[in-house]
């Protein structure tokens, strides 16, 4: 008599692994859009302290082109230069693009409004809103608490700021 395995249990075996190898690969992939997630809304709660904090030095908050693309520090003006306050060493960029910034703006007329986005990846999440104005229109949707879909944005404004009324 022969010892091993017939074909038949090794395929059954062999297919018994390939479906768990698929669930937790989908399991993975969904931990790391949820890692980036959370990095993007604890990098957005960040910037919003420097702001704050520049608010209460300048009595108006930062204009949005202090946010553009080669801008790394938040400073008293956009240049930096070497005796001016700092608010925030490095301006962070969204985790996965890492040459594009969050969408910052402002209110241009008095500058005592802001609004802050990050466009999230990972769509299980149920968000508090039905839609955004002056979204910057994310790719992905989330369900609202309405159930309708919605863009999956992670917002942040100044404390003085409606997050449907449009800047």
């Amino acid at each position: 008599m022969k010892k091993g395995f017939t074909f038949m249990e090794l395929m059954i075996v062999i297919a018994i692994l390939a479906v768990l190898t698929a669930m937790i690969t989908g399991n993975f992939l969904i931990s790391l859009k949820k890692g980036r997630d959370a990095r993007r809304k604890a990098d957005l709660e960040q910037v919003q302290r420097a702001v704050e904090l520049y608010y209460e030095d300048k009595r108006s908050y930062p204009n949005w082109d202090i946010f553009a693309a080669g801008n790394t520090k938040l400073c008293e003006t956009q240049a930096c230069g070497g005796s001016e306050k700092v608010y925030m060493e490095t301006i962070p960029n969204d985790p996965s693009y890492p040459n594009r910034n969050y969408t910052y703006m402002v209110r241009s007329a008095d500058d005592q409004a802001y609004k802050m986005f990050a466009c999230l990846e990972n769509t299980q999440q149920v968000l508090s809103y039905d839609t955004i104005t002056d979204s910057p229109g994310c790719s992905t949707k989330c369900k609202s608490k309405s159930g309708s879909a919605a863009d999956c944005v992670w917002p942040v404004t100044s404390p003085n700021i409606n997050l449907d009324k449009s800047l």
